[in-house]
């Protein structure tokens, strides 16, 4: 990546850093963050008992996507896309820490006795330029996500709205008039990806117009981003003058910047970088337990992983302690091919699956596969991701497999392994079952990693929506789990603690909050000591 360009011709503004990811490998160029440097100051003294002070400009380090990012929040799909969305945009409603549906641009919402009509209040909010969030907004919001044309990521979870029937009945109410009964509709509502933006709102790379805590100022994709405090947010007004995010995807080129004091906040810290500075003094670490899954998916729908046997071939040869103690460094739990361990609809009553060469060589030869070699894609896009690669490569030659490790762009590998390949490494931050299942398991998900489409299955979710009994909705989930566990495309082996790394003086960060959850990347809450 290069340096921005010497003249820059967008509104006045914070001035633009140089690059985190220019760095690169070879580590941090003084030229790099010198506009970062010194950044996390208040207005004033802190005060003594920790009460939030307004003021100052915090630099937020992520792993990027390159040049083709953007800041449509429709197509937020890496950490740090959904991080920015979030400050210039807001949702409906969002998972709180406990991923139950909390509301947020709705102020109330209501169901009719047969769960097919739903009745959205909305609270009085306002867009950055001052025009009101309306219901008309919504529905074009909405309706933008689900265009047929388009593969946005929360078209597959918005699919149980009837959006032509959908009505604004007021200003600031709207009916969503559902294809089917659904219980849980709020959840939809807080869909990743499912932001509100101005009716008619197309280009949001130039000078993009939300509802959020921070409004717009620069962005240069694969660089930086830079936003300035809404203060008519309805939320209340953020504590920071200025947010900004820049893009490092090595890893240690985050730490070096924040031990550097060039930035304030480093996103993603692998477990030996928090061991080595925990507790030290220079920076903080915050774990967020249990909050990201680790694995590898694989496409069912060709050779050799369009036959089931491979695939639970490669579930048996998997030793999750291994991988748990090898690529996390112990930070984590162990899993059980299934998404979302701990939380509701999970099925911890299947048996937990263990390594099992003598059975997974007997699947082989069963299948014709006893001398196979296979392609894992990987990146170093991930904490963990080649390391757990490695151990993998070494498990499977124990079951006469070959592996062959492929390193991709850690700029495009998320798009590069949606469709191609046939075996990849994989992780997920927190999001409920039912919209894991929605967003990535059903013939119409547009982040289907494994390519598993299957009507049936689909029709099972439908089920699932559309039962009022909760412990009969549970028995609905609990199946098609038990169906992915036999025979689905997540090789799911962990649960890793997802780490943080912040400057000492920032204060705010909430240390419960599962990636992907409200109070995730919460910028608008935190402040500088």
């Amino acid at each position: 990546m290069n340096d921005a360009p010497a003249h820059d011709s967008r509104p006045p503004g914070p001035r633009r850093r140089g690059l985190l990811a220019a760095a690169g490998a070879a580590g941090l160029g003084a030229l790099a963050l010198a506009g970062c440097a010194g950044s996390g100051t208040a207005a004033g003294p802190a005060a003594a008992d920790g009460r939030p002070r307004r003021g100052g400009r915090l630099c937020a380090a992520f792993a990027g996507g390159g040049a083709s990012e953007t800041l449509d929040p429709h197509l937020a799909n890496l950490f740090a896309d959904a991080a920015r969305a979030k400050a210039l945009f807001d949702k409906l409603a969002d998972y709180g820490s406990d991923l139950s549906a909390q509301p947020r641009l709705a102020s109330a919402w209501e169901a009719n006795s047969g769960l097919d009509r739903w009745k959205v209040t909305l609270r009085e909010a306002t867009f950055h330029d001052g025009r009101p969030v309306t219901a008309q907004d919504v529905l074009y919001s909405y309706r933008r996500i689900t265009d047929p044309a388009k593969a946005f990521r929360a078209k597959a979870s918005l699919e149980p709205i009837d959006l032509k029937s959908s009505r604004a009945l007021d200003a600031r109410t709207v009916e969503f008039v559902l294809r089917r009964p659904t219980a849980e509709f709020p959840n939809v509502m807080a869909a990743f990806g499912a932001f509100i933006v101005p009716e008619g709102a197309q280009d949001f790379d130039r000078e993009p117009v939300g509802s959020g805590p921070f409004r717009f100022v620069s962005f240069v994709p694969g660089k930086s981003a830079v936003f300035a405090r809404h203060d008519a947010h309805w939320d209340g007004a953020p504590h920071l003058d200025e947010l900004e995010f820049l893009v490092a995807n090595e890893e240690s080129a985050r730490v070096n910047a924040l031990l550097g004091g060039q930035v304030e906040y480093a996103h993603e810290l692998n477990p030996a970088t928090a061991r080595a500075h925990e507790n030290k003094g220079r920076i903080q670490i915050i774990r967020l337990r249990n909050s990201a899954m680790q694995g590898f998916v694989m496409k069912t729908d060709r050779p050799p992983f369009d036959d089931r046997r491979i695939r639970e071939a490669f579930c048996l040869i998997a030793d999750r302690r291994e991988l748990v103690d090898g690529a996390l460094s112990g930070a984590g739990q162990i899993g059980n091919d299934l998404f979302g361990k701990g939380y509701e609809y999970y099925a911890g009553s299947l048996p937990q699956r263990e390594q099992d060469l003598d059975r997974a060589r007997g699947l082989l030869k069963e299948a014709g596969a006893e001398k196979l070699t296979v392609t894992l894609d990987t990146s170093p896009v991930a904490a963990g991701f080649t390391e757990a690669a490695a151990i993998f490569r070494d498990q499977a030659a124990g079951a006469g497999v070959r592996i062959e490790i492929r390193t991709g762009s850690k700029d495009s590998y998320w798009k590069d392994i949606l469709d191609s390949g046939t075996l990849a490494s994989y992780r997920s931050g927190a999001m409920p079952i039912e919209t894991h299942i929605s967003q990535r398991l059903l013939t119409g998900s547009t982040t289907n990693a494994t390519h598993w489409r299957h009507r049936d299955f689909d029709a099972l979710y439908q089920q699932a929506q559309s039962t009022r009994d909760k412990q009969d909705r549970t028995a609905v989930y609990t199946r098609m789990q038990r169906r992915l566990h036999t025979e689905g495309g997540f090789l799911i082996w962990g649960f890793a603690d997802w780490i943080l790394g912040t400057a000492r003086t920032v204060r705010g960060v909430e240390r419960n909050a599962p990636a992907n959850s409200l109070d995730w990347a919460r910028f608008d809450k935190v402040w500088l000591a």
